[in-house]
């Protein structure tokens, strides 16, 4: 039991920083998609503080889990979690977003470690995922393929033609984590295109299936480590209900989040309530 508390106790300090560089970040460039990083802190921290195998002096080891970031919006996020795990160093978060940065505001594979691809036309990373996981599989390579993707996506036909292929071909080294915060640019996710009974949709496609609050570290452990000790071959699916602009009241109060722009002592109030709570 001590055992389980450290590593959640662990796991916490990790989200927390995780979302303090995603706001330090947004302050260099005034905006950016931080409601979503604040949100999606706690599964990162459990994917980079706990669940992948990885080596942060080499991105590309060959043995390494892949985590594709299929909504490349989400950089902001993923960075911070690149930064927690000793992949990119704290010294470039003030380049965020920036010419000549290894952190620009989308996703792009060419210029971060540990970015396996070039996410943001959404519905494109399951697809890449199904691949990847076919050919890891082919090569006898026992890493797992996490792909990471929003509820947003789940409007995207590409996204069902890879859940199907992936349970034909039996990808149980391949693991789907979808961000449900029920928010997109054009509104809330459900009122653009409803997609409930999700889990069922899921489960019908031949998938396992989780669905957990995305914001209760235990919970998201627990669906990590049961994804990848599940015996069957089958792909698995974890679907994370989370909340957009979580630890931040005044952000988790607002009606649109997907894109956040702040007065400038505002960041620091962000900063200060983060403090206010460190776990």
């Amino acid at each position: 039991m001590t055992n389980q508390q450290d590593k959640l106790s662990e796991i916490a300090h990790c989200a927390w920083r995780i979302r303090r560089y995603a706001v330090r970040m947004g302050e260099v460039q005034g905006q950016g998609y931080v409601g979503q990083a604040l949100g999606y802190a706690d599964v990162l921290a459990v994917a980079y503080g706990h669940a992948l195998s990885f080596r942060p002096d080499d991105p590309q080891w060959d043995g390494r889990d892949r985590f594709l970031l299929s909504h490349g919006h989400y950089a902001i996020a993923f960075y911070a979690a690149l930064i927690e795990a000793g992949i990119v160093p704290e010294s470039e978060l003030e380049t965020y977003g920036s010419d000549d940065s290894r952190l620009p505001m989308s996703g792009m594979a060419t210029y971060t470690p540990g970015m396996e691809m070039s996410g943001g036309s959404l519905g494109q990373g399951l697809p890449i995922g199904v691949g990847m996981a076919l050919g890891l599989r082919t090569r006898g390579n026992p890493a797992f393929v996490y792909n990471s993707m929003s509820d947003g996506e789940l409007d995207e036909g590409s996204t069902w033609e890879a859940a199907m292929a992936a349970s034909h071909h039996g990808l149980s080294n391949l693991i789907c984590i979808v961000d449900v915060n029920n928010q997109q640019a054009d509104g809330p996710s459900s009122k653009v295109l409803g997609f409930e009974p999700l889990a069922d949709k899921w489960a019908s496609f031949g998938w396992h299936v989780q669905r957990v609050d995305g914001n209760h570290l235990p919970a998201v452990l627990r669906a990590f480590d049961t994804a990848r000790q599940l015996p069957d071959a089958k792909p698995r699916v974890i679907l994370c209900d989370t909340l957009m602009g979580k630890g931040v009241p005044f952000l988790e109060a607002r009606e649109k989040n997907h894109f956040i722009r702040v007065d400038q002592p505002e960041w620091q109030q962000a900063l200060d309530w983060l403090d206010a709570n460190r776990p």
